[in-house]
């Protein structure tokens, strides 16, 4: 009863598909090729350049985030505060009235 028991994996049917199959590394044979007798160019190097405008325009972006956040966190805030305030003038409003009855 307390003696876990695993399923058995039935046999596949049909056509397997590996996971993964490595592919075979040719080895070095130590020369060059003189040239390529294709016409494809080689692929250009891109590189990122930062230019002023954009690192104005990430910054200002980062602070337009953080001041979204901040307004965000500190309307909840807020919110947290009105509500505990008004909790605590039902309160007591109602220690009042509770008072009220008992000494009548």
């Amino acid at each position: 009863m307390f003696q876990p028991r695993f399923p058995t994996n039935p046999t596949p049917r049909g056509e397997v598909i590996p996971l993964y199959t490595p592919t075979p590394i040719e080895p070095h044979t130590g020369h060059t090729p003189a040239a390529c007798s294709c016409q494809n160019p080689a692929p250009a190097h891109t590189s990122v350049q930062l230019t002023p405008g954009a690192v104005v325009a990430m910054a200002g972006a980062g602070t337009a985030v953080a001041l979204v956040v901040g307004a965000v966190l500190v309307s909840m805030l807020l919110a947290v505060a009105i509500t505990g305030v008004s909790v605590a003038l039902v309160a007591v409003v109602l220690r009042s009235l509770l008072k009220d009855l008992h000494n009548r």
